[in-house]
């Protein structure tokens, strides 16, 4: 994941990003890879599937961060949701 900061005309700093690939979002939580995959296809872990690869929405990662901050842990197996095929 690259952190630098790019310039955008006017001066504006770039909007964050709504969703992050597997990497980032092992990065930003100092988790392996292998975790995080292993995680979502167990249904413990948020992530969207676009035809084989997952992405993770960042709110769910910073509604995990606040609820750990609230709550002091936070199972990110909660923030999950299973919908069956109507």
């Amino acid at each position: 994941m690259n952190t630098t900061t790019l310039a955008t005309p006017g001066g504006n700093s770039p909007p964050a990003p709504r969703f992050y690939n597997v990497a980032e979002a092992a990065l930003l939580m100092k988790l392996s890879e292998p975790t995080v995959y292993r995680a979502i296809r167990a249904g413990e872990f948020p992530a969207i599937r676009v035809r084989g690869r997952y992405v993770v929405p960042a709110k769910a990662i910073d509604a995990m961060e606040s609820g750990a901050l609230e709550l002091g842990l936070v199972d990110a197996a909660e923030y999950t949701v299973t919908r069956s095929a109507a």
